[in-house]
């Protein structure tokens, strides 16, 4: 069992966290959509180049010995946008439906966090240390992201919501989770999860509302512009969590 000198891996759930969780989430939509649709790469093309490019940031995530948010952030925006990859080639290619897709990827999730919990008797996702744990953190990140699109195209695509109508229920569904947390003694670790997985559909149906034509209740930014609008926004971000990070170091060293 390795564990990293005591040090933590993984990012702090505060405020900043979710703020930058939704931004990496329409990020992740528009790149994906940019790499499968606009350079018309297909779904397993671009399913293909967004799990390589999530293999390598993982590793480089888990051979670190400390918490850095470049490198967390980084493993985020991966699966995020390889989430929006597997929900499109489970949809559009092997033609499963997002409903399908929406229960396949659910239990997956759920099978990946009993095995977590038979295996350290806790799903606590703060703070990390052991190599294992963040395996299992990033492999349920993983299915979150990726049932958080399904379920956000199954909102547009098949109940005909429009995106900005998909946002607001997502939304609403992310304040009830909030208010819970606030209000009531449910389990904290259950309200994290269901926030991380409607966070996700949240920023998907954004990232559509930015993306999408005019006439199908979209911006019409286009996946480009908006990817490079949502990559300076959470650069910034990722800035302000180093610096914290670093704050924080420095005031632990100078207290022991």
């Amino acid at each position: 069992m390795t564990v990293y000198k005591n040090l933590n891996k993984v990012a702090e759930i505060t405020l900043l966290f979710w703020l930058m969780k939704i931004v990496a989430t329409t990020l992740g939509e528009t790149l994906g959509d940019f790499l499968s649709m606009t350079l018309n790469l297909g779904y397993l093309g671009g399913l293909v180049i967004t799990a390589g490019f999530f293999l390598v940031v993982l590793l480089i995530q888990l051979s670190s010995q400390k918490y850095i948010p470049v490198y967390y952030w980084l493993v985020i925006i991966s699966t995020t946008t390889l989430g929006t990859e597997v929900s499109d080639f489970m949809d559009r290619s092997l033609q499963l439906g997002y409903t399908v897709g929406s229960i396949i990827l659910f239990a997956g999730l759920i099978l990946v966090l009993l095995a977590w919990f038979k295996k350290f008797g806790s799903l606590a996702v703060f703070p990390i240390q052991q190599r294992g744990k963040e395996l299992f953190y990033w492999i349920a990140i993983l299915f979150s992201n990726s049932l958080g699109t399904a379920f956000g195209d199954f909102l547009t695509d098949s109940l005909g919501l429009s995106y900005l109508h998909g946002a607001f229920v997502t939304a609403a569904i992310i304040l009830v989770v909030i208010l819970l947390h606030r209000f009531t003694r449910i389990n904290q670790i259950f309200l994290f999860w269901v926030a991380f997985i409607f966070t996700r559909p949240f920023g998907a149906t954004f990232g559509d509302f930015l993306t999408k034509p005019l006439a199908k209740g979209g911006l019409d930014l286009g996946t480009l512009n908006a990817s490079i609008v949502s990559l300076a926004i959470i650069s910034i971000l990722i800035y302000i969590s180093h610096r914290g990070s670093i704050i924080l170091n420095q005031t632990e060293n100078e207290t022991e």
